[in-house]
């Protein structure tokens, strides 16, 4: 089956929309219509249901495509695979979610890659339930995640704790307005979010929601307002004086776990890269 087919099923499936697709895709949209009818024809089942402005799945279409993303992600992964360079002779490939990323893996990436020679790292930015399906499958190695993922194939361990704390970028802000002033809600997790509704049940509801603390944080550096960030991704800018910590506000955590598959073929190599992720907890100024 050619891959294109599965690449364009799966975009269109994404976007909703063969012309969103072909956009994407960088083809035209006649050239859409045409591998989606391929790949009906080829499976002999119609995949969507097509009304205007309104494509849905068929039930075969549901049952293709999580087998779709698993061919795509296996072919992409030996495509990797194959090109090693000559002085790499092993991979791993891992990944977190975006604010994985932003509050803690970026402080340390360099520090691995250094760490680990002959090693070709592949490190991608993939949502929770995505890299659950890719550990599952084994296409992905390791994942990195604030909410642990409760399967008994894979293995999960706790690795650091990051702090996240309230700032504002008014110097005024306390705990009677710190709600009321532009706040930015970010969404740290499952934890993050029962803990927020039981300690601010009735305050105002924010004007901004986002699921990437580097958006709550160029935010309210421009315009102004208030959220909770981790500590490390805000260290500088309190001590510029461009935020400040309303300290009244309650201050919580998240516990920063990884997950990878038990029987993983590499398990020695996991491990030595789990040693170097417990190791890169980011240091945090002494108030």
């Amino acid at each position: 089956m050619d891959i294109d087919l599965l690449k364009t099923f799966v975009e269109v499936v994404r976007t909703r929309h063969f012309g969103k697709a072909a956009e994407n895709l960088y083809i035209t949209q006649s050239a859409v219509s045409f591998r989606i009818r391929q790949l009906e024809q080829g499976l002999g089942v119609n995949l969507f249901i097509r009304q205007r402005n309104n494509i849905q799945l068929t039930a075969p279409g549901e049952r293709l495509l999580p087998h779709a993303q698993m061919i795509i992600t296996g072919m992409q992964r030996a495509k990797v695979d194959v090109a090693l360079a000559d002085n790499m002779h092993k991979q791993i490939c891992l990944a977190g979610t975006p604010n994985i990323w932003d509050a803690f893996l970026q402080f340390g990436i360099t520090n691995i890659v250094s760490a680990m020679p002959g090693v070709s790292l592949v490190a991608e930015v993939k949502a929770q339930q995505e890299s659950t399906r890719l550990l599952l499958e084994r296409t992905l190695d390791l994942a990195i995640l604030f909410d642990p993922p409760k399967v008994d194939e894979l293995v999960v361990e706790r690795i650091c704790e990051l702090p996240i704390i309230p700032v504002s970028a008014f110097d005024t802000a306390s705990y009677d307005n710190f709600f009321d002033n532009q706040y930015v809600y970010v969404d740290w997790g499952t934890t993050f979010s029962l803990w927020h509704a039981r300690q601010f049940t009735g305050k105002t509801p924010p004007y901004f929601r986002t699921s990437t603390g580097r958006i709550a944080l160029d935010l309210i550096l421009q315009c102004g307002g208030s959220a909770f960030i981790p500590q490390v991704l805000v260290a500088a800018h309190l001590e510029k004086g461009e935020l400040f910590h309303v300290k009244d506000v309650e201050t919580t955590s998240r516990d920063i776990f990884v997950a990878y598959h038990r029987d993983n073929e590499q398990k020695e190599l996991i491990e030595t890269l789990v040693n170097l992720l417990t190791q890169m907890t980011p240091k945090l100024p002494v108030e």
